[in-house]
């Protein structure tokens, strides 16, 4: 077989947002005769990543952290001479755009600042290597930090939080990909009112599921404060959970608090992240997925799923949901697997948990404590996989802003005789794909018989992508949608049973 040609490129003194570079990767990878395009700045972790993808040659070993890689491969030569016309094309727009009459755009910390007089948060979205020295620049400066970019190592972590902590200063992240500040969404939140529901979230889509289930029932956000990943290990101690529960004890739009992690990793971190429960003295609700049951303050309630996190605080009843209903759909007597494909990798944790709850055992590549570890190549068995972990996105969009990333194993799941039920999640908001349930369903329009599917949809009808429009394109198609990740969860496992 003729291998494919590969051209990379190093573009010195460049840098774009890597949500931007994602973008323009997928648009150069959709074209004609392209195989894999990606374009990433060049650290020495995103060329590793480049390496395990086999999007890398020695034209990029001269890229430094402050130059970009364009790495294209495509199916011959004049492709790539057209993918590369395209992305160039695509890079320079947004310096071009900056022409006569266009507003001034600060280009650091300080001019920017200087600028807008008054400001008290930064967001800051640069590589890795740049982002820890900003990011001290910022609370210097008494600025909040939101911390969008990741790469970052654990150390800088714990010392910036600790110095946030000393200054009174909030510090989201790193890879906090989500937020909800006075009623403004940054990263990949969705559009929600301003409401007395305040957030506290270790996980980004974790806080999407739960703010719009709140929205699309009436309720609304006073702030949604993401506390990246590692908030809640041994080493970080829960730190900016601390910080971020006391703020909202603080704040008098905010009547109750919702606390989303996963479990933490030692009675340090829980304890901690309880007194300060406690302390706060408002209605909270801590929902620590696939965690065990642990003793709450006389001011909160532990819940194990991120619906019954969002149902609880605007005091709706959870029983109000139908989670045994039987649906008028045929399954192959040969089938006997759930396959789940999800974007959102806390929405595949909650749908572990929900397995769990209704005696399933299942395999995961993000896997639980009662659920075991996944193997490429390894059949058999119920599979719930998180398609944004980094084995699935190397040299790729996140499947969130690129949904058809998981179009191969989905069409290979509808394919196989064994596959019962297929669970997906279809996640709206600033930054996802425009239009990702008409995405899904052209992705399976040349397949005739094939096993039910269940979706959830995580979003509201404020978003650019509108729920109520992307609810109807799937059922349209006969796909069943439920009205929570959660309940989509429960009704794919009763559909094994019907």
């Amino acid at each position: 077989m003729t291998k494919a040609p590969l051209a990379v490129e190093v573009r010195q003194n460049f840098y774009l947002d890597s949500v931007a570079l994602m973008r323009i990767s997928r648009e150069v990878s959709a074209m004609e005769g392209v195989v894999e395009a990606a374009l990433m700045i060049g650290t020495e972790a995103n060329k590793n990543m480049l390496r395990a993808a086999g999007l890398f040659n020695s034209d990029g070993d001269q890229a430094g952290p402050n130059d970009l890689i364009i790495s294209i491969k495509a199916e011959a030569d004049g492709a790539v001479a057209d993918a590369r016309r395209v992305a160039v094309d695509l890079l320079d727009k947004p310096r071009s755009a900056a022409g006569v009459g266009a507003t001034w755009r600060p280009k650091s910390l300080d001019a920017a600042a200087k600028q807008l007089d008054g400001a008290n948060f930064a967001l800051i979205s640069v590589a890795g290597e740049f982002a820890v020295e900003e990011a001290r620049k910022a609370l210097d400066r008494g600025l909040h930090v939101m911390l969008f970019s990741d790469n970052i190592s654990l150390a800088d972590e714990i010392a910036l939080k600790g110095r946030g902590v000393e200054q009174g200063l909030l510090v989201m992240g790193p890879d906090c990909g989500t937020a909800l500040i006075g009623g403004i969404g940054l990263g990949f939140a969705n559009a929600v009112p301003v409401g007395n529901v305040g957030l506290v979230s270790a996980s980004g889509t974790g806080l999407q599921e739960v703010s719009s289930l709140i929205t699309r029932h009436g309720g609304g956000i006073s702030h949604g404060i993401g506390v990246g990943g590692r908030d809640l290990s041994r080493d970080v101690g829960a730190a900016m959970t601390v910080s971020a529960i006391a703020a909202l004890s603080r704040d008098p739009a905010t009547d109750s608090i919702i606390v989303i992690s996963k479990p933490p990793d030692d009675g340090d971190a829980a304890k901690a992240m309880l007194e300060a429960v406690e302390t706060a003295g408002k209605p909270t609700i801590v929902c620590l997925i696939g965690a065990e049951s642990m003793t709450m303050p006389a001011n909160a309630r532990q819940v194990g799923t991120l619906f019954e996190a969002a149902f609880g605080a605007i005091q709706a009843g959870v029983e109000d949901l139908d989670l045994t209903a039987t649906y008028a759909v045929s399954v192959d007597a040969a089938a006997h697997r759930l396959i789940g494909l999800f974007c959102g990798g806390t929405l595949c944790t909650e749908a572990q948990v929900v397995a769990q709850m209704r005696g399933l055992s299942v395999t995961s590549n993000i896997p639980i404590r009662g659920s075991t570890r996944w193997q490429q190549g390894v059949a058999g068995g119920h599979v719930l996989l998180d398609l944004g972990a980094d084995e699935f996105t190397v040299g790729r969009p996140h499947p969130m802003i690129e949904p058809g990333g998981r179009d191969d194993r989905l069409v290979d799941a509808l394919a196989d005789r064994t596959t019962a039920v297929v669970l997906v999640d279809i996640v709206l908001g600033y930054g996802a794909h425009a239009d990702p349930a008409r995405q899904f369903v052209d992705a399976i329009a040349g397949i005739g018989s094939r096993p039910p599917i269940v979706a959830s949809v995580c979003g509201t009808d404020g978003d650019p992508q509108n729920f109520g429009e992307q609810v109807a394109t799937l059922s349209g198609d006969g796909i069943i949608v439920a009205r929570s990740n959660a309940e989509a969860a429960a009704r794919a496992i009763d559909l094994l049973h019907q």
